[in-house]
């Protein structure tokens, strides 16, 4: 059975009349566990992108492009969205259920966010809404406020990146403090751990972008110490 097949029946039995609680309860443990974690990008996806107004085409492709969509499954994952798009649930009800889900696991939340960061940046513009949307989904999922700066940095052309956010350290830690950090963001980011954390393997294509960030600031912060010591 697909995981398009298996989100749907989920967002089936939501639609007639069964609680998040009682179908987030039977996703809590791997590997069901991956299907919760995508029914939160699709479902807070879904919604966020209509809160420029409209659901763009650019959206949409986002979408497809966070999940690795085989073409046996576009169907499936046409008819995932839409339902998500035309649930009646709020938003942040499913935020706080995700949060309890995941809450002893910050990665995965922060994995979710990347998710929403991207399909939320498809149409080139990060419009208002878009960012209150993001901000308060940060702020149930407990992220700090550096902490969705730090990601939005990552995402938003015109917002300032900070190598050091990026990377979790303070300004000023020593370099080797500094490629301890690195090392561990890019083992956390390995395929095989994000999977065992209950991200999709449909959505692996996550840690392609943030490996490349990680490794761009480490670099930036390893050039310019030596820079400056040369």
């Amino acid at each position: 059975m697909s995981i398009w097949t298996r989100i749907s029946d989920a967002l089936t039995a939501l639609r007639q009349g069964e609680g998040l609680t009682q179908v987030f309860d039977r996703l809590r443990t791997p590997p069901e566990r991956s299907v919760a974690f995508a029914i939160a990008v699709i479902a807070l996806g879904a919604k966020m992108a209509k809160a420029d107004g409209q659901v763009t085409r650019d959206e949409v492709t986002a979408f497809r492009e966070v999940f690795q969509i085989a073409q046996t499954d576009e169907a499936g994952a046409a008819r995932v969205f839409n339902m998500a798009r035309t649930d009646v649930a709020g938003y942040r009800e499913y935020a706080q259920r995700i949060r309890r889900m995941f809450d002893k696991d910050r990665q995965a939340l922060c994995y979710l966010m990347e998710g929403l960061f991207h399909i939320a940046m498809a149409d080139g513009f990060f419009h208002p809404g878009e960012n209150d949307f993001l901000e308060d989904v940060a702020g149930i999922f407990g992220l700090k406020p550096a902490e969705f700066h730090a990601l939005k940095a990552r995402f938003v052309p015109d917002a300032e990146p900070d190598p050091y956010a990026i990377l979790g350290v303070e300004p000023g830690t020593p370099l080797p403090e500094v490629r301890q950090a690195w090392r561990r963001l890019v083992r956390e980011c390995h395929p095989d751990r994000m999977i065992a954390r209950g991200v999709p393997q449909e959505a692996i294509r996550l840690a392609e972008k943030r490996m490349a960030d990680i490794n761009r600031a480490w670099d930036e912060i390893n050039g310019d110490t030596h820079g400056n010591t040369g």
